[in-house]
């Protein structure tokens, strides 16, 4: 049974998750604060989590920090508002996706599962047991591990899904929405956002410089690719 925290300040809607996620299968604490949101995620051991944006006292992007810091539970952002740089903003902090309020349970009962699919590891295809060195970087695919510089890199489930997915096919430029598609099972349009973040928040962890990427080429006016250089 999936176990999901959720953080959020309003009772009306903690509650409404609260019942509602339970009714879909998943095991759930609630916590109306950020610091008793980390506490429980210390002592619940989540699955995922679900982070209300707008917070009282410790904000959800401090949240999302310090969580980030200590691991990497999938975390699902809410916020009340589809704004971009709200949306951005958090996305950068460290969030694997986002829901805009009010959220509608059985949206976010697919976002939960895909995350967890994703922190799982790859699709099988991509699965290969070998490690495939790409100059100071390298992959170990059946291991799920990245190293930089010889030292581990500790990436999302999303970041690691998204490198693997561009490295097995170095050279092919994906679009966005393909991406979209292949790391977030997302088939609808709009949100270049999930990417984008992505590749910034992968790229200063493998030590891509900035303004001359190394590994993760942005491909002006379509996407992304993988190379060496």
């Amino acid at each position: 049974m999936p176990r999901v925290l959720i953080i959020e300040d309003d009772r009306a809607v903690r509650d409404g998750l609260l019942l509602a996620l339970r009714r879909q299968g998943h095991e759930v604490r609630a916590a109306a604060t950020g610091e008793e949101g980390l506490e429980l995620l210390r002592s619940f051991h989540p699955d995922a989590v679900v982070l209300d944006l707008m917070l009282p006292g410790m904000s959800g992007l401090e949240v999302c920090r310090r969580a980030r810091a200590h691991g990497q539970v999938p975390i699902i952002m809410a916020t009340a508002r589809g704004d971009d740089t709200d949306i951005v903003v958090g996305l950068e902090a460290g969030a694997d996706d986002y829901v805009v309020k009010p959220v509608r349970a059985r949206v976010l009962d697919a976002r939960i599962r895909a995350v967890l699919r994703r922190a799982g590891g790859p699709p099988d295809e991509l699965s290969t047991p070998r490690t495939e060195h790409y100059g100071d970087l390298a992959i170990d695919r059946a291991g799920l591990t990245v190293t930089h510089q010889g030292r581990p890199v500790a990436l999302g489930p999303s970041e690691l899904r998204l490198l693997l997915t561009l490295s097995a096919s170095a050279g092919q430029v994906f679009s966005r929405q393909q991406l979209l598609e292949a790391v977030w099972e997302h088939s609808y349009h709009g949100d270049a956002r999930l990417v984008d973040a992505c590749v910034k928040r992968l790229r200063a962890k493998i030590g891509e410089p900035a303004g001359s990427p190394r590994h993760v080429h942005t491909v002006r006016g379509f996407g992304y690719r993988f190379g060496t250089r």
